[in-house]
């Protein structure tokens, strides 16, 4: 199986940024089935909702329309690593992120994710 381990969380005033990261660990067959890595957050009181996706070749990158063009998904697959760069912060944002993997073409944007990470804390201050 896959591994996920988010980092990068913390406090912020609005405005701000943060870069999250998710390293990815396990067997290397198992790594090199992810086909898609991905955010979500869920905010205190509400359901989790997908923040961004990039497929593993870098091609294909897919947002969140409350995220476009403030936030961006990047990875380093020499590290296994997928990044969420986080720009102009609002308390809107405030949320666990959660890293997920996926490892099927099969579903659509934001289903089908089979590994997730434990999460990390985002907080906006105003």
């Amino acid at each position: 199986q896959v591994q996920l381990v988010e980092s990068g969380g913390g406090s912020v005033q609005a405005g701000g940024s943060l870069r999250l990261s998710c390293a990815a660990s396990g067997y290397t067959y198992s790594v090199n089935s992810v086909k898609y890595m991905g955010w979500f957050r869920q905010a205190p009181g509400k359901e989790r909702e997908g923040v961004a996706v990039i497929s593993r070749g870098g091609h294909i990158t897919y947002y969140a329309d409350s995220v476009k063009g403030r936030f961006t998904i990047s990875q380093d697959n020499a590290k296994n690593t997928v990044y969420l760069q986080m720009n102009s912060l609002k308390p809107e944002d405030i949320a666990m992120y959660y890293c997920a993997a996926r490892t099927t073409f099969v579903g659509d944007n934001w289903q089908n994710f089979r590994y997730w990470g434990q999460g990390t804390q985002v907080t906006v201050s105003s």
